[in-house]
């Protein structure tokens, strides 16, 4: 079993994520000894929303074709509207989503990133939740929706908004350091 100290953590995301959602799993992990790598699909910086207009820019460590699953042992999705909106119709994303599922990788999404788990696949039959809005998209990919600031189901870290960040990375920690997680691959 790994321990935080030790672990490679993929930060997924492009343009439109919500600022909190990559800054604070970003900033808490590094903090607690973790290597963490954010990925864009092209390896340019991106830009996030914060509230009602754009935030900060954050620059991307390497490109979507460049990440190797082998080398990590979590993936973070943060939500926003606009991010997990774009990268859901991106092959490669959601390709690599089913990868780290298939991997037994810990997979963490936050907000409106369940939609990129619903794209890969990778709810049916778990326990989920995520942003209100998004709650019928995940009954209707055929998991068990829970109103709850986390919701862990083997591996894969459901949050529901920034609110709930603290629990989230919280998780994040405990899942990777259980080891991977021996699950069927979507």
């Amino acid at each position: 079993m790994p321990k935080i100290t030790d672990a490679k953590i993929l930060i997924l995301a492009t343009d439109g994520f919500e600022q909190s959602e990559l800054e604070r799993p970003l900033k808490d992990l590094k903090g607690k000894g973790a290597t963490v790598h954010v990925a864009t699909p092209d390896g340019s910086a991106i830009k996030g929303w914060d509230e009602d207009n754009w935030g900060d820019s954050v620059q991307a460590d390497l490109a979507l074709d460049a990440v190797k699953v082998e080398d990590y042992d979590a993936i973070v999705l943060p939500g926003g509207q606009i991010n997990p909106d774009i990268l859901r119709t991106n092959k490669d994303a959601v390709k690599l989503i089913k990868d780290f599922t298939a991997h037994g990788k810990t997979v963490a999404a936050i907000c409106h990133a369940p939609w990129l788990l619903i794209e890969a696949d990778v709810v049916r039959g778990r326990k989920a939740t995520s942003y209100p809005s998004i709650s019928t998209d995940l009954k209707n990919a055929g998991a068990h929706f829970e109103d709850s600031e986390v919701v862990v189901d083997n591996g894969i870290i459901t949050s529901r908004s920034p609110e709930d960040l603290d629990a989230f990375v919280g998780k994040i920690v405990e899942e990777i350091e259980e080891g991977e997680h021996s699950r069927k691959a979507a």
